[in-house]
């Protein structure tokens, strides 16, 4: 056993000299230091620092050191420490998720302990420290008065349509514990305010493992995939979950997930190709080591906290496309009914009022109306959730419920004039992209077009199946899904699925329908010459990588299963294509104070890939994009009010958001993700 010494408080330490993550002084590049209040057993001790592991990584030879320790070490050296073997940090892999688990539950003092007197796991010290310890808090305001006022003077009065309402100085804004930002990391979701109005209460993501369970070892997750280390999201994130699929069922995922782990086996820097493959290896159990944002029911205590309306006029926060609202349901016992009938809509995930019985609580209470959405219920985020999940969570709640809804704008100003069920949010306007849009793909990615020749019988089929078309889902242009063994197109071995039909015999089919797209390849395979030109994305990755056994996993991925009806290409497979082929739509974003717009953007110059599109990489729980429901992570900003993002960085984009007061209008282009 190894005997921690306890850490004497620092005396003196400033807010900028402070480690907004345990809360000690030490240099940025140095490990993070704490109060153990137990001995540690040896066993989850670095054998560098002699300190309770950090960030564990194992080596080859069975040896386990903090991931800055031996990163240090192997700069000067190359072997392990221990045993002196051979050694290179590319070997080494992290400790299970049991070695972490055990020093995560580690008992810590907080730095301030003669203030707070609290002591907690080690892994809740710093979602303690950002809020609840009042040392910290202090520090912090502290820090912020006597930076305002330069602020102030900066800004003099305030503007129309800002917010008049003050906010108790304790709840202020918490500073980003993530240290500096990545390199062409452009993140307007932790944007300081102008003035005292608290933009999150927290906005501390924490590692969660959750386990989905199929039915059968090859069922689909139902989840949508995008990101990886080959693309500028690096990191593979969860985009969408597909409705009453094992994922949906489950609950505890949601778009946004940052998935680091798929049993056992690291999907940190992996390119999305192998992370797609490893996500649909089959198993009847899959479990995930998953990266969620917890801003979400934080977000809920503030509002509740603010909320100074009179009875009757629950508060509310304008967030395009509707009004969130708090209403609070009291039932004479646990067993009354509310009298609410919950559904689901096709074309919007979450939860619905449908109907108010007449009688009921909910009815009498009067504020609660059809076509709501219920974005949570007593703090348990429904935003992706099932009438059935809302219903448990009801039945379970004592006497009071309390709902959080949203509530859109027409239906605000309709009332229950509205035709109850009536889809509220017009279509969204897809449009051709203009000229001044034109770019270049990501790094690493480009396309290649093929034109295909043949003489054939005048009956004879082409052998191709097509999905896609400016009609469906996401406006997809129109791509091969099979290339069938009995049609003339499979012995000329040219055409692939997953190539974006561009032509056939001079026919453009880039901008049709799928119906429209079906008609004119009947048409036109009647003949009996067809000349056929299709486009596909390639990689640098694939060209460079040799390995027999990645190859052989991304032709698995890239050539469906005869069974596979519902086939689609990667997320990959758009990125490549040139910007003709790509639709745009706008979305305008709306807000009534100075919080943040709750995105964080990567892309802008990178030195080893040069100009990069910016793509969306986390949309905050509780936020205006958010609440929005329109922008997904990996969707790519093509312009921001009209304005082309081409050839801008970091430092140009940053101030065009923060310019933008009440509203912004983002022009985008979004692909859906791998299906898992």
């Amino acid at each position: 056993m190894t005997e921690q010494k306890g850490l004497a408080p620092a005396a003196g330490l400033t807010w900028a000299r402070m480690c907004k993550e345990c809360g000690q002084g030490h240099e940025g590049q140095d490990s993070h230091l704490y109060d153990y209040q137990e001995e540690v057993d040896d066993e989850l001790v670095c054998h560098i620092c002699l300190q309770p592991l950090l960030q564990p990584m194992d080596t080859p030879c069975g040896h386990t050191y903090c991931l800055q320790c031996l990163s240090s070490f192997l700069r000067d050296q190359d072997f392990c420490p221990v045993d002196r073997q051979r050694l290179q940090l590319q070997q080494c892999r992290p400790s299970s998720l049991l070695v972490r688990n055990l020093l995560d539950k580690l008992t810590v003092l907080c730095p301030f302990y003669s203030e707070c007197q609290q002591s907690m796991q080690r892994c809740e010290l710093q979602p303690h420290l950002h809020n609840r310890c009042p040392a910290f808090r202090r520090l912090r305001e502290e820090a912020e008065r006597r930076k305002r006022p330069c602020w102030n003077e900066l800004k003099g009065s305030k503007t129309e349509g800002e917010s008049d309402t003050k906010s108790n100085p304790a709840l202020t804004r918490t500073v980003n514990p993530c240290g500096p930002p990545e390199p062409g990391l452009v993140n307007p979701a932790f944007e300081e305010g102008e003035d005292e109005v608290p933009l999150r209460s927290s906005l501390v993501a924490e590692a969660n493992v959750v386990e989905l369970f199929r039915d059968e070892p090859e069922e689909d997750l139902g989840l949508r995939i995008v990101g990886g280390k080959d693309t500028p999201l690096g990191n593979i994130v969860i985009q969408e979950i597909v409705r009453d699929s094992v994922a949906a069922r489950d609950a505890k995922l949601a778009p946004g997930d940052h998935i680091l782990e798929a049993n056992d086996v690291s999907l940190t820097s992996v390119l999305h190709g192998h992370a797609i493959a490893v996500l649909r290896r089959p198993c009847s159990v899959l479990r995930l080591t998953v990266m969620q944002e917890k801003g979400f029911k934080p977000r809920l205590e503030h509002h509740t906290q603010s909320s100074a309306s009179p009875p009757g006029h629950p508060a509310h926060t304008l967030h395009n496309p509707g009004t969130v609202i708090q209403v609070t349901l009291v039932k004479r016992d646990r067993s009354e009914p509310l009298g609410i009938k919950l559904i689901r809509k096709s074309e919007e995930p979450g939860v619905f009022i449908l109907d108010l019985l007449a009688g009921g609580l909910a009815s009498k209470d009067g504020k609660l109306r059809n076509n709501d959405k219920v974005l949570a219920i007593n703090g348990h985020d429904l935003r992706h959730g099932t009438p059935e999940s809302a219903a448990q969570i009801i039945q379970a709640s004592e006497v009071r419920v309390n709902f959080v809804v949203m509530r859109h704008l027409d239906t605000e100003e309709g009332g229950d004039m509205q035709s109850r069920g009536a889809r509220r949010v017009p279509e969204t306007q897809y449009f051709r992209r203009h000229s001044t849009f034109m770019k270049d793909p990501p790094g690493g990615f480009s396309s290649q077009e093929k034109t295909v020749s043949l003489k054939k019988e005048p009956r004879q089929s082409l052998g191709i199946t097509i999905a896609g078309g400016r009609d469906c889902r996401s406006r997809l242009p129109v791509y091969i899904t099979s290339v069938q063994p009995v049609g003339c197109l499979h012995r000329d071995g040219t055409i692939k699925p997953g190539d974006v039909l561009l032509s056939i015999n001079g026919v453009d089919l880039t901008h049709l329908t799928y119906n429209e797209a079906v008609s004119s390849l009947k048409t036109q395979a009647a003949l009996s010459a067809v000349t056929l030109r299709v486009i596909r994305t390639i990689t640098e990755e694939e060209e460079e990588d040799g390995d027999a056994a990645n190859k052989e996993e991304m032709d698995t991925l890239e050539n469906p299963r005869e069974d596979d009806i519902n086939w689609s290409p990667l997320w990959t497979r758009w990125l490549g294509l040139p910007s003709h082929i790509h639709w745009c739509r706008d979305i305008v974003l709306l807000k009534t104070n100075n919080e943040s717009w709750g995105f964080s953007i990567v892309g802008g110059y990178e030195e080893s890939r040069g100009q990069q599109p910016f793509f969306i990489k986390t949309i905050v729980p509780g936020t205006p994009a958010h609440f929005d429901g329109r922008l997904k992570c990996g969707d790519e900003i093509v312009a921001v009010n009209g304005a082309t993002t081409v050839g801008m960085n970091n430092s140009s984009l940053i101030p065009m958001l923060k310019l933008q007061k009440n509203k912004v209008t983002l022009t985008v282009v979004s692909w859906p993700g791998s299906l898992v």
